[in-house]
Formats: structure tokens, sequence, C-alpha cells
């Protein structure tokens, strides 16, 4: 099962990650894939993944590219809305555009999230 990691992090989280990985694959090493989606912050991870877009995500979810007036129509919504929710969601990182259609790439989501005292 491939589970995409969301969570909030910053640039040095993302830059360690890749150096990580860098240094592995320079060594020789066979380097495994990172299925994480990382976000400056709540409010962005919110804006971007928003109770409407988690639908798509539903949707999508174990069912193999699908059309988007498809995904509109098994989530009763107006394929114009759903285009940018789609749209949204591709250029982000969490779904994958085909000649197919549409695809959630992963099982499961699992969202990281810590909240401070001010």
């Amino acid at each position: 099962m491939t589970t995409l990691r969301v969570r909030i992090g910053d640039f040095s989280d993302m830059k360690s990650g890749f150096l990580q990985a860098w240094k592995e694959a320079g060594g020789g090493k066979r380097v495994k894939p990172r299925h994480e989606l990382i976000f400056r912050s709540y409010e962005d991870m919110h804006r971007v993944l928003s109770p409407a877009r988690l639908e798509v995500v539903k949707a999508l979810a174990g069912q193999g590219p699908l059309s988007m007036r498809e995904v509109a129509r098994r989530i009763g919504r107006d394929v114009k809305a759903v285009h940018g929710d789609i749209t949204a969601l591709i250029n982000c990182g969490m779904i994958d555009r085909t000649e197919e259609g549409v695809s959630f790439p992963y099982d499961r989501i699992r969202l990281d999230v810590d909240i401070e005292a001010a």
C-alpha cells in the first residue's frame, strides 16, 4: 500500500531530504521514492486541500485514470468547478494527468499536522 504523507515544513526540510537522496544515489544506493507533499504553512495546506478537493481525491482513489467529466459525475458537482479543483491538485503534485485521464497514484493519505500554542 502506497501512502502519500502530507505535512507542514519549510525549505530546509525539503532541502535535507533532497540532499540525502542525492548522497545515497551518488554512493550507488537505490533511493526509495519519498511519497511526500510539504506545505509551508497550515493555511497553504488548507487552501489547497479544501474539503471539495479532498472529495475529488476520494473519488479518484483506487479507480485508475478517470475523465474530469466522470469525476464530476461521481461527486455530483459541476464540471467547471471540478476542473479548477483538479488543476490545483495537479499543480501541487497530488494527482497525475495522463492521456487516459486524471488519477490519484496512492492508496491513502496521511496528514501530519502539529499545532502548537502561540
